[in-house]
């Protein structure tokens, strides 16, 4: 058994973390009720010749406006986050589409906040703002930020980010400085 300065615990050679936010399966709830208005519309309603044109109307726009709702929201109900010794790994939603992954020899430092809101962002998904960068936010609360060799942040919100933030710069301690080519 190795001895650990201070007492630490090494961090695992895989850190993971993920944040969920159950408010956004009620966004989907309603593209799928939507979806189930167009389905409606296109059986029970009379298909007469003056008609037509706007019921279909309405029900292509019923439908795909409940899949835009309902898929758009699925793919950002959560966030998991991989951090392994070469790079770190950002997956959105249940199919991890979005995904991320940053070269931890591009990355500068790793910042903790402890309170990250949509608000800031402009709501909730993947996000990017000239001035502040970009961001994956799935939920307010805590987050961390990445500092980019090319001058740009990306940050995440993620379940005890604090943890995550000591593991990446862990792991930049032992690296050595520059951008990967």
């Amino acid at each position: 058994m190795r001895d650990h300065p201070h007492g630490r615990k090494p961090h695992p050679d895989v850190w993971t973390g993920r944040a969920t936010n159950r408010v956004q399966w009620l966004l989907a709830l309603s593209g799928a009720a939507c979806m189930a208005l167009g389905i409606e519309l296109a059986v029970e309603s009379p298909w007469t010749e003056e008609g037509v044109a706007p019921l279909a109307m309405a029900v292509v726009g019923c439908i795909a406006a409940g899949l835009l709702v309902l898929f758009g929201t699925l793919a950002f109900v959560h966030v998991a986050l991989k951090v392994d010794q070469e790079c770190l790994e950002v997956r959105c939603g249940h199919i991890g589409v979005p995904r991320r992954r940053i070269p931890l020899s591009e990355v500068v430092g790793a910042d903790f906040i402890p309170h990250v809101t949509p608000r800031h962002w402009g709501g909730w998904g993947y996000r990017w703002r000239p001035e502040k960068g970009t961001a994956v936010v799935v939920r307010r609360g805590e987050g961390l930020v990445l500092r980019l060799w090319d001058g740009h942040t990306f940050t995440i919100t993620v379940d005890d980010a604090e943890a995550a933030v000591r593991v990446i710069r862990d792991r930049l301690r032992t690296r050595t400085p520059g951008p990967a080519h």
